[in-house]
């Protein structure tokens, strides 16, 4: 039997993904079973775009809410108050230094299921996210990205 692998969220990360959750099985599905109410309305199925198009929509929400369901099964919360500000985890905001660029950027390492790298949240499985976990403050970093190496100092880390 095949154990599934526990997803680390913040609780920031869990609240987002049942709110999520929620919206799909409540207004998401309403407004697909309205569209195939009308699209039946038009009659012959046989050649109705709008049919098959709501229940490609109806499908594909569906699909969505069994992957949230299963993800919610499996979902480690990382207490952030217990975070530790000596070694970076999930939960961290570290503000590291590209030495090559000479840039100092902060992110904050998150489960894959909450990463949005448009936010500085990057995920504890991207190549970086893997790279600075367990970094401590003044600790040089070589992680390996697919533009190539990528050195880091760690300048700070915070709850």
């Amino acid at each position: 039997m095949h154990v599934a692998e526990k997803k680390r969220l913040t609780e920031d990360g869990l609240k987002k993904i049942e709110q999520e959750l929620e919206n799909l099985k409540t207004v998401r599905r309403k407004e697909i079973a309205e569209k195939i109410k009308v699209a039946l309305s038009f009659g012959d199925l046989s050649e109705n775009s709008e049919y098959d198009e709501a229940k490609n929509e109806q499908a594909i929400i569906e699909a969505k809410i069994t992957q949230l369901e299963a993800m919610l099964k499996v979902v480690e919360v990382v207490d952030t108050d217990e975070l530790s500000t000596d070694v970076v985890g999930v939960g961290s905001k570290v503000r590291i230094l590209d030495m090559d660029m000479d840039e100092e950027e902060e992110y904050q390492i998150v489960g894959s299921a909450e990463a949005d790298p448009m936010e500085n949240r990057i995920s504890d499985e991207s190549p970086m996210g893997k790279g600075l976990i367990g970094g401590r403050v003044g600790e040089e970093i070589d992680i390996d990205v697919p533009a190539g190496i990528m050195r880091l100092k760690v300048l700070s880390i915070s709850k």
